[in-house]
C-alpha cells in the first residue's frame, strides 16, 4: 500500500511531515510518497542525521504550496504545481492508495472534489470527524466542507456516515441521529424539517437506523453514533467541544498544580488523566476522512505534529483496507432523490 503525504501543508510543515512520514512508513508497513521541495526536505533529513532515503519511501517534487488565504475554488489551476494538487494529482492518476494532507480545508475539499473527483451521484463530499462520547464514539457528518445544504445533502451524509461507522467503529446498524434544537420531530427550520421526513424515509427503508432528531448535548452522552449536520452548524459543535476539552484540560492542571496535597493526587490518578487527555487530543486523532470522494482523502489538523501525522496515515490505511469509497459507490441509488419527471 502506498500512502501519499502532502509535505508542506499545516503550520508545521515540512519537518514535523517529513519526521512523521518516516515514522509512518516503519510502523504502519506501508510505501510514503513525501510531496514537496525535494531540496528543502533532502536539507532536513541530513540536520535529522539521514543521509539516504528510507527503503519505502519516496520524494515527489512540488516547487509551490498552497496558501490559506488562497481561493479554494482556483486553488486546483492557479496553483497546480503545488504539493497538494501535485499529491491528488498522483492519487487520481493510480500513484498511491490514498492521500494526506494538513493543508487549506477548502483548497483540499475544492482540489479533492476537482481532481480526484466525487463518486458519481454523492452531491457534496463531506467531513466525517470521530469523537468520543460517553457510550463510546460518534460521526459527526458534516464538520465544515458544506455551509450551506439541501435536505438531499443531508440525506446522503447520514448514510455516508453510517456506512463508514459500520467500517470505522465495527458496528453493525448505527444509530443516525439529525443534530437539532430540540428532539420533536416538529423542531428546527424548514430545511432540517425536511431532511428529518428524508431521514425517516430512508430509515422505513431499511437504509440506515434513523433514530430522529438529537441535540448537540445527548449526542455527546451517548444518544446516536452518527449525527447528521449541515457544515455550519457540525463546524460550530466540533470547535465548541474542542475549546470546552481545552478549557477542562487548563482547569485540571490548575486543580493539580495548586499544593502538595492535589500534585500527590495526581501522582495517583496520572494514568487516568492520561488517558482522558488523550482521548481529547487531535494528534493522537490524526485526521478526519472526506467522505464522499471517490479515494481515501484525509484532512490532518492544520497544527499537526509527527504524531498526528502517523495517525492520519494510519486513518488512510484503515481506509483503504474497509473498502468505504466502494461501498458509498455501491449504495449511491439507496441516497439519491429520484429526478422529477418534466410536466405535459
Amino acid at each position: 500500500m502506498k500512502i501519499i503525504i502532502d509535505a508542506m501543508g499545516g503550520d508545521n510543515a515540512p519537518l514535523e511531515f517529513l519526521k512523521g512520514g518516516l515514522r509512518a512508513a516503519r510502523e504502519c508497513q506501508v510505501d510514503v510518497v513525501l510531496v514537496g521541495r525535494v531540496a528543502e526536505l533532502l536539507e532536513l533529513m541530513k540536520q535529522q542525521g539521514i543521509e539516504t532515503l528510507p527503503k519505502g519511501v519516496e520524494l515527489m517534487d512540488a516547487e509551490d504550496v498552497v496558501d490559506m488565504h488562497d481561493d479554494p475554488a482556483t486553488v486546483h489551476k492557479k496553483r497546480k504545481n503545488s504539493s497538494m494538487v501535485l499529491g491528488l494529482k498522483l492519487l487520481a492518476d493510480g500513484g498511491g492508495d490514498a492521500f494526506v494532507s494538513a493543508g487549506s480545508t477548502g483548497a483540499l475539499l475544492s482540489a479533492a472534489t476537482l481532481v480526484v473527483k466525487r463518486v458519481r451521484g454523492i452531491r457534496r463530499a463531506a467531513f466525517g470527524p470521530t469523537l468520543p462520547t460517553k457510550t463510546g464514539n460518534l460521526v459527526l457528518i458534516d464538520a465544515g466542507a458544506n455551509a450551506e445544504c439541501s435536505p438531499e445533502f443531508l440525506l446522503q451524509f447520514g448514510c455516508m456516515g453510517s456506512f463508514y461507522a459500520k467500517k470505522a467503529l465495527g458496528l453493525e446498524s448505527p444509530r443516525v441521529g439529525l443534530l437539532n434544537n430540540g428532539a420533536e420531530d416538529s423542531k428546527g427550520d424548514e430545511l432540517h424539517k425536511a431532511a428529518y421526513t428524508l431521514l425517516r424515509d430512508a430509515g422505513e427503508r431499511g437504509v440506515i437506523q434513523f433514530v430522529g432528531n438529537v441535540e448537540a448535548r445527548d449526542a455527546m452522552l451517548g444518544a446516536c453514533d452518527v449525527l447528521v449536520a449541515d457544515g455550519f452548524s457540525g463546524n460550530v459543535m466540533l470547535k465548541s467541544i474542542e475549546g470546552t476539552a481545552m478549557f477542562m484540560g487548563s482547569l485540571i492542571k490548575r486543580m493539580f498544580l495548586k499544593n502538595w496535597k492535589t500534585k500527590l493526587g495526581y501522582l495517583l490518578l496520572k494514568d487516568g488523566v492520561k488517558e482522558l487527555t488523550g482521548m481529547l487530543d487531535y494528534n493522537k486523532v490524526g485526521g478526519t476522512m472526506l467522505l464522499g470522494i471517490c479515494k481515501p482523502v484525509i484532512k490532518a489538523h492544520g497544527s499537526s505534529n509527527a504524531d498526528a501525522v502517523v495517525g492520519a496515515v494510519r486513518q488512510a490505511v484503515a481506509a483503504v483496507e474497509s473498502g468505504i469509497c466502494q461501498d458509498i459507490r455501491d449504495h449511491v441509488a439507496e441516497m439519491t432523490l429520484p429526478k422529477e419527471e418534466p410536466h405535459a
